[in-house]
């Protein structure tokens, strides 16, 4: 692993703290590095979905066409109208980043607006609890928060078995790029 650094200066999450404020709605403008794009049998639905329940806002629209919905910087989905296909859209997964403390009301609201749309959370072995959300176009979507670190626990042996130390740890290897 000694060719990354670390770059977190870039990243809307912030770090790892169980009392972790999360980030505004980002509003701005830019060149999006990754999108998904989602067709949506009901449209209206899917943005009350996306909106009331994931917490995403929408960042623009054209009426009957794509609907830009987003939530910190670099979280776009776009939802299209699926249109007369008679096969439920294809699979799809996309994992957003979020803190701790919005697991709990993000899975309240989907389970509020659909009572069988969420799974979990669970506690994953590379310490982040994930909250499994299938919304009404069939899209699984994960929030997953990082969990606070201890270098003591089961997560951290097992990321230091695939080689991805503590950053602490890390620091020495990543020189100049460190914080």
């Amino acid at each position: 692993m000694t060719d990354y650094y670390d770059a977190f200066e870039i990243s809307p999450v912030p770090p790892r703290d169980p009392d972790a404020v999360a980030p505004e709605p980002f509003r701005g403008i830019y060149a999006m590095p990754s999108f998904v794009t989602i067709p949506a049998p009901d449209l209206p639905a899917s943005v009350e979905f996306w909106t009331r329940g994931l917490g995403f806002i929408e960042l623009f629209s054209v009426p009957g066409g794509i609907v830009h919905l987003r939530r910190w910087a670099f979280q776009d989905v776009l939802l299209v109208p699926a249109g007369d296909a008679p096969a439920p859209p294809p699979a799809m997964s996309v994992s957003f980043a979020c803190v701790l403390r919005q697991i709990e009301p993000v899975a309240a609201a989907c389970r509020a607006l659909r009572a069988d749309a969420v799974d979990g959370p669970r506690d994953t072995p590379w310490g982040t609890r994930d909250l499994e959300i299938r919304t009404p176009e069939n899209a699984r979507v994960v929030f997953t928060a990082p969990l606070p670190w201890d270098p003591e626990s089961d997560a951290a042996c097992h990321l230091a078995e695939l080689g991805i130390t503590a950053p602490d740890a890390a620091r020495e290897q990543n020189g100049e790029h460190a914080r």
